[in-house]
């Protein structure tokens, strides 16, 4: 692996946040998947979670796959099972949502966990999901349109959560805060893709890396990955 594209990849990594993410409910159209995604990787997020209509999961997988080899997502069944597992980790769930007790989104405090939900381009926002976040939040509008699209909703509103993180600081970290097997996997994945794909393919562990970004296995590893 190239070792300047080795250090950017650790420095990528962190900055992560993995405390900050997104829940997209029932968000079905591939361009705005894609579009999300990109701007969680720009801003930081190591994961986003999504709840997919069943007969569109396979085009939405396949169209973000470009964007999603740097942010991870996680799929649900129901939007009850998403939020259980965001509030099983601390998060604060938002959703976007105008309503009388909604509060701009920019008076929130972006530096505690926090998790937002965003609402399908058809249907908006589920009842379900409304009755589980702990706040709805608006993006204050003037104009005729009362809604924006939801890729754009989503880029505000991690702009703004990045603006507060980075000055308290979040993002310059000496180390970062995924697991140590999480960064692992990723640097291996990321910086050997041609490698990682054969060694899952054969069901063989991934080899740890040396400071320069190059593999560390044995004869029996290298034996096997070359095996028919």
């Amino acid at each position: 692996m190239n070792a300047e594209r080795y250090a950017r990849i650790q420095e990528v990594l962190k900055a992560r946040q993995p405390d900050l993410t997104l829940c997209l409910e029932q968000v079905h159209k591939p361009n705005n998947v894609s579009a999300v995604i990109r701007t969680a990787d720009a801003t930081g997020l190591h994961k986003i979670h999504a709840v997919w209509p069943d007969d569109q999961m396979r085009t939405l997988s396949h169209t973000s796959a470009g964007a999603r080899n740097w942010v991870e997502v996680e799929t649900h069944d129901s939007i009850e099972d998403a939020v259980a597992t965001l509030k099983s980790e601390g998060m604060q769930v938002l959703i976007t949502n105008l309503s009388d007790t909604a509060v701009d989104f920019r008076e929130i405090d972006y530096t505690k966990p926090t998790a937002i939900i965003l609402g399908s381009e058809k249907t908006g926002i589920s009842k379900q999901a409304l009755d589980l976040a702990d706040q709805d939040i608006v993006i204050p509008m003037v104009g005729m349109v009362q809604s924006l699209n939801v890729s754009v909703a989503s880029a505000l509103i991690l702009y703004e959560a990045q603006r507060q993180r980075q000055a308290a600081g979040m993002y310059e970290r000496d180390t970062s805060l995924l697991p140590p097997e999480t960064i692992e996997r990723i640097l291996f994945e990321r910086g050997h893709p041609v490698l990682a794909k054969v060694a899952k393919r054969k069901g063989l562990p991934f080899p740890h890396l040396d400071e320069q970004g190059e593999i560390v296995a044995d004869d029996k590893w290298w034996k096997a990955m070359q095996s028919k």
